[in-house]
Order: structure tokens, then sequence, then C-alpha cells
């Protein structure tokens, strides 16, 4: 109690003790001496136990949302890792790459037409347009001079042609008109025969219909049939030749000359060019057309004739008219029906002027169409069974392409052949599942087999799948 009283004193003078600043003041209260200060250190031990009960209920609240929120990321992650393996397991696979090889086709050495090397030739070609293009079915090919040389009895064609477009037939089947032919016309055949012309016998009071009359001037190329009917169809020769004038002119036969009925005459005279003209009016004529391809034929009269045309049925040959004019100078008009393998064969119309003789004009020709023919080829592209190409996977897994058929193609020439491949992604990669196509083109044809797996492939495994979400579609 003294101490505290001598601090008490201090205080009371204001300054501490020992100077160096204010003095703490302590009451001596009787009344709340000793038990306010236990009531002090009663408080300083109760505050303290009231804010750790506080602190701990917020810590357990902490915790509480916590573990909810624990508990949502668990749920969240396990929930997308079951989507993820799902996704995965079910994406679509990427594209396999493919390697392909085009199967090596051998193109034929381009073909040879063997044109005839005697005189003036000419041809056309019809119904190869697609093959040989468009120009085939005018002048396809010449060789020789192309100016007029001395047609001979082909003539004798003309001739026809004219004194039908004068006295038409309703078609091969009609007769026609019946001419009867008198002394005037019999004495022909020893004026012709006098000439050394081919004649054919005219008996005293003589009739034919004109549709055999005229079988009598193209079949054996009679020179007096010639004249005596031209003659009854016009009246006169000279009314004939005009009449031949007006039809050449009509039909744009600008290149050709008719002076008589026959072709005994050097100045009966045609160009390579309007002789294949002529040619296709005679082909398109169903009366001459039909005379022209019948190789021999008995009348009453002249009895039995046979053509001139000695190539009737060689290599397709249809028609048309030979003609000799001395003794190196033969001439040949024709027609042919050249099967190349395709749906519809080629219609041909050649002509050769001023050949050295029938049988040198005659093998030209067969050459020459032979050397058409062997121009079309079938050229094999593929066998079934061969192998095309391979698929590789992005997992490891590859298979081999082949394809399922043989195939070949009809084509002209060396006409380049073009091949495409036309390839899928597999749905199943199994042994045998078609995956593209080969298609092959050469001029108008194609030909297309399809491409599937050889033994098929591997699946890939889910851990791949799982491991490679990159490459999943």
């Amino acid at each position: 109690m003294r101490a505290l009283d001598g601090a008490t004193r201090a205080g009371h003078d204001g300054d501490s003790v020992d100077g160096r600043g204010p003095a703490i003041t302590i009451q001596d209260d009787s009344a709340s001496g000793l038990p306010g200060l236990t009531e002090l250190m009663r408080d300083e031990q109760v505050f303290p136990t009231r804010r750790t009960r506080a602190d701990s209920a917020i810590r357990r609240r902490r915790r509480r949302k916590a573990w909810i929120i624990v508990a949502i990321v668990v749920a969240v992650v396990l929930g997308s890792a079951g989507g993820y393996a799902a996704w995965a397991l079910n994406a679509p696979l990427p594209e396999p790459t493919v390697e392909w090889q085009t199967p090596d086709v051998s193109v034929p050495p381009a073909a040879t037409i063997a044109l005839p090397v005697e005189g003036s030739a000419a041809i056309s070609v019809a119904g190869a347009d697609d093959y040989l293009g468009a120009e085939a079915s005018g002048i396809w090919m010449t060789s020789g001079s192309a100016d007029p040389r001395p047609m001979a009895s082909i003539s004798k064609l003309i001739t026809a042609l004219v004194i039908l477009d004068a006295k038409p037939l309703a078609g091969p089947d009609d007769p026609g008109p019946t001419i009867a032919f008198d002394e005037t016309d019999r004495d022909l055949f020893d004026e012709y025969y006098v000439l050394g012309a081919t004649v054919a016998e005219m008996p005293r009071g003589t009739s034919m219909s004109l549709h055999d009359a005229l079988a009598t001037i193209l079949i054996p190329s009679a020179s007096n049939y010639a004249e005596a009917v031209s003659t009854w169809a016009f009246g006169s020769q000279g009314a004939f030749v005009s009449a031949a004038r007006r039809w050449l002119e009509a039909n744009g036969l600008t290149g050709t000359t008719i002076v008589e009925p026959t072709g005994l005459s050097p100045r009966n005279t045609s160009t390579p060019s309007d002789m294949i003209a002529i040619g296709k009016i005679a082909a398109a004529n169903p009366v001459i057309a039909q005379i022209a391809a019948t190789a021999s034929l008995t009348l009453p009269g002249p009895g039995t004739m046979s053509n001139t045309n000695g190539l009737l049925g060689t290599s397709g040959i249809t028609g048309l008219k030979t003609g000799t004019l001395g003794e190196n100078d033969y001439t040949l008009l024709y027609t042919a029906i050249l099967d190349i393998g395709t749906d519809l064969p080629l219609s041909v119309t050649g002509v050769v002027l001023g050949g050295f003789s029938r049988e040198s004009v005659s093998n030209g020709v067969v050459n020459l169409l032979d050397s058409i023919r062997a121009g079309f080829h079938s050229v094999p592209l593929i066998g079934r069974g061969d192998r095309v190409g391979t698929y590789s996977t992005a997992w490891g897994s590859a298979g081999q392409m082949i394809v399922t058929g043989s195939a070949s193609i009809r084509t002209w020439s060396d006409t380049p052949i073009k091949v495409t491949m036309d390839t899928s992604t597999p749905q199943n990669y199994a042994d045998g599942e078609s995956v593209g196509t080969i298609t092959w083109s050469a001029g108008p044809n194609t030909a297309t087999v399809d491409v599937t797996l050889d033994g098929g492939i591997a699946q890939p495994s889910a851990w791949w799948r799982l491991t490679h979400p990159g490459e999943l579609g």
C-alpha cells in the first residue's frame, strides 16, 4: 500500500518519479478496488472464449461450402469424362490416306490408212464422226489429183439416176412402165459392139419393164440399153443430155460433165469429190441400191447377166459401178458396210479414177477398207482382282484396293485413253466393301469397274480413340 500511495502522490505532482512522463494514476476506491479488479479479470477471460466459438462456426460454414464445391467439381469432372469417352468412342474416324496407281494401258499405234496409189481416189465414212471427226462423213481422205478425169461407165449410173428422176419408180419392187424396143434400138447392139463397148442381147420384139431395163444398164453395163432407155425416157439423145446437165446442176455437181449416156466418150468426166456425192445419191435411191448390189440376173432377152463389179460381197462392198476406158484406165465407184465391232457399222463411199488395171484397183480398194477396219480395236484395260491402290489409316492399319471385274474399251487408232478414279471413305472397313470406281474414256466410249477393299482394315482400339481426340471427326 505504501508503494501505491507513493505512486499516487507522485501522480499528484503531475510528473513521473523518474521525470520521463506522466504517471499512471490508480484510484484507491474501496468500493471498486479488489472487487473491480476481479470483475475485470473475469471479463478478460470470458471475451476470448466467445470469439473462439464464433470463429469456429465460421470455419465450419466455410468447410461445408468447400466440400460442396469439391463435390460439384468432382461431379462435373466425372460427368465430362463420361461424355468425352462416349464421344471419343463413337466419333467419326479420320479419312484414310488413299494412294492409287493408274493402271497401265497399252495404246495401239496409229492406224495406217492404205489409200490407193494409182490415179485419183477419195473416201467418205459415215457413222464414225465420234471416232474420226465430223469431216469424215464429207470427204475424209483423198489421194492423187482433184482434177476431173474420165469416169467411163460410171456415166451409166448418172444415166439411170436421170431417167428415174423423170420416170420414178415407187420402190425396188415396182416394175414401172413397159418399154417396147424397135429396130432402131436393136441396131444399137451392132453399133456399140463395133466400138468395143459392153452390150446385151436385144432380140426382135423385146420388151421389158423399166426396172429390168435399168438392171440391164447397170449390172452388165450394157451400152446399147443405156442409149435405148434414155432415148425412150426423153425422146432424143439431145433431150437426155440437157436433162442430165440440169440434174447435175440441181445437185451441185459442178465438177461433172455428161455428153452422152454410156461413158465411151472421154469427155464424160468428174472429180473425186463429185463422184463421192453421186455415189451417196445413188446409194440413197432404193431402186439403184438394190440393182447395184445384185451379183447376177437372168431376164428374157438379154439372158443371164453378171455384175461387172466383182468385189460385191468382198470386205463389205455393196456396190456401185465399174468403168473401163482403154486398157489402162479403170474406174470404180463403190459403197461398203464395215462392221467395226460397235453398235452401228460404218457406211463407206469411195472412188478410184484412172487406175492402172481392174486387178490393181480392186486390190487397192480392199486394202483400204481392211486398213480402216483394222484401225478400230478393243483395248484391254484391267483384269479382275488387279490391285489399284492402298488405304492407310491414322491408327496404323492399311488395306488393299482391287477391282471387281475386267474391262476393255473400243477405240480408233491411237486415240488417247483417259482414266479417272473416284474413291470414298469406307463405312465399315470390311472385306469386299465398295470404296470407289475407275472409269476409262476414249472417243464416244467409256468403261467402268468397281473398286473394293481386299481383306478389310482393322478398326482402331478404344485407347487410340480416347488418346487421339484431335484426329476424330
